[in-house]
């Protein structure tokens, strides 16, 4: 009858309080409550450990689960990426000498147009009152061991005329080097309107030991340059060439680039 009246344990009830709780009923022994109580409690509390058991195994099996789940996911997600990478490096090499042949066909990124014969160059009609300033630049790349240098630093051409420059390359090594330029124009959109007739770019040069050429670059500004509200302040454009070694096997960096 008197264990009727007892809370029941729960979660959250300990031993000793238990214990407080019977020694505080009046007129009952202690140690009669005791031995009814400690059957209880022994019965009791196994049945909780179970259940905490029982539940953090099936807590593990579902992070395990997730865990499994998430390395899948991953490795995926690696291989895709890695997929992706390989083939854009490969378009990166095909798209190479593609692109330079654009730019020189169409002028794109400061590069001079390509492939004017000697006709159209007869029948061009000077712009007499437009005269522009062609400045000229000379650089290397950190492993061509030449001296390379424009011969003038500016001249003056009208659109529709025709000009010529000269750069000097020397080789001051003990061994012949063979070199490779590219060239761009500056600013960008006057690309299209510079024309070379005739250019060292995009050929190999060979020098000996000590030996120093010059280099002819023949041009022209096409006329429509004038007409074209892009260049309405334009009145100065820049040529530049960047030498390079060239090695066997060696692909040749695009224009402006090092």
């Amino acid at each position: 009858m008197l264990l009727r009246l007892l809370p029941r344990p729960s979660l959250g009830c300990s031993r000793l309080l238990l214990m407080r709780c019977v020694q505080a009923l009046p007129g009952v022994a202690p140690r009669t409550l005791h031995a009814q109580v400690e059957p209880l409690l022994q019965r009791r509390l196994p049945l909780r450990f179970h259940t905490q058991s029982r539940g953090a195994k099936s807590r593990n099996r579902k992070f395990k689960g997730q865990e499994d789940e998430w390395k899948s996911r991953n490795k995926t997600a690696l291989t895709y990426i890695a997929a992706a990478g390989v083939g854009m490096i490969g378009l990166s090499y095909a798209a190479v000498p593609l692109y330079r042949l654009y730019c020189q066909a169409s002028g794109l990124g400061g590069t001079a147009v390509a492939g004017h014969n000697a006709d159209l160059v007869e029948t061009m009609t000077p712009v007499k009152e437009r005269v522009i300033k062609i400045t000229f630049n000379a650089d290397r790349h950190a492993s061509m061991r030449w001296n390379f240098r424009p011969q003038q630093t500016e001249i003056y051409v009208a659109p529709g005329e025709t000009a010529l420059a000269f750069y000097r390359a020397k080789n001051p090594t003990d061994t012949p080097i063979t070199g490779i330029s590219t060239y761009n124009v500056v600013p960008f959109e006057a690309g299209q309107y510079f024309n070379k007739i005739q250019c060292f770019c995009f050929e190999e040069q060979r020098l000996n030991p000590h030996e120093e050429v010059d280099m002819p670059v023949f041009f022209y500004i096409d006329p429509e340059f004038d007409e074209d509200p892009r260049m309405a302040r334009v009145d100065t454009i820049t040529l530049s060439y960047t030498f390079f070694e060239a090695k066997e096997g060696q692909t040749l960096p695009l224009p402006g680039y090092s």
